[in-house]
């Protein structure tokens, strides 16, 4: 192969084949009399392995070393694990295709949100909850709803949302009573008052879903940071409460 037919067989340039191997990443293969590179198949793998380690976000140095720890590999060891990685790919893509068909549907519906993309659990949560427009809490709520969308890894994310559903018929005193708090002092009477009314009409299930998962990810100090010190203290109580009634 000539060095246009390698870069275009694994999906770069030649001018990023010729950096390769000005950087000693792709070994220079045989001339033909004509003074020409011709490349073979091992060419191609070596190649596609730069390409892949790189899209994986390491650093050329870093790609030299996962060479270097591979040499003198079977050939057919080698295809088998490209064989493998973009087999993991491909079961990435399917999941991205299958979610943005959902979300082409929606947006063909007009049913897109606004500030979507959104994944199909948070979608049917927000169908859920309503419109409350008229709520602080319920404007600030939607921001950390499409936080932990972002955040939370698909089965995480699909569990806490199945739980929060159950909060819907609920939404709007839920609401009402955090509203109440935002201007209040951690320490107010109705802090405790409020936690009581918020464990009421909260899930059981939440208690078990909300801290493990947030913490696992670093997210419950994004969520608490967001709430005004009132609201946060009411929001712990409430869940020690829940599990305490778990218990």
């Amino acid at each position: 192969m000539r060095i246009g037919e390698l870069a275009a067989l694994v999906g770069v340039t030649p001018r990023a084949v010729r950096h390769y191997h000005q950087l000693g990443l792709l070994p220079e293969p045989a001339r033909r009399s004509n003074g020409y590179r011709e490349y073979a198949l091992r060419d191609a793998v070596v190649l596609a392995r730069i390409r892949r380690l790189s899209e994986l976000g390491l650093g050329l140095d870093e790609v030299r070393n996962v060479l270097a720890g591979t040499e003198g590999r079977d050939l057919v060891e080698v295809l088998e694990e490209l064989d493998d990685d973009l087999g993991r790919q491909e079961a990435v893509l399917g999941e991205r295709r299958t979610r943005l068909a959902a979300l082409l549907a929606q947006a063909r519906a007009g049913h897109l949100a606004a500030d979507g993309p959104l994944s199909p659990e948070l979608t049917a949560l927000l169908a859920d909850l309503g419109e409350r427009s008229n709520s602080p809490m319920a404007a600030k709520d939607r921001e950390h709803l499409a936080y932990f969308d972002t955040v939370l890894p698909e089965e995480t994310r699909g569990d806490l949302m199945a739980v929060l559903r159950g909060m819907g018929p609920h939404a709007a005193q839920v609401y009402a009573v955090l509203d109440a708090l935002a201007d209040l002092h951690p320490d107010d009477p109705q802090v405790r008052r409020s936690a009581a009314a918020l464990a009421a009409l909260l899930p059981d299930t939440l208690a078990a879903h909300l801290p493990s998962h947030l913490a696992a990810h670093q997210a419950a100090e994004v969520y608490f940071d967001d709430l005004s010190p009132a609201q946060a203290a009411a929001v712990r109580d409430a869940l020690a409460l829940l599990r305490a009634r778990r218990a």
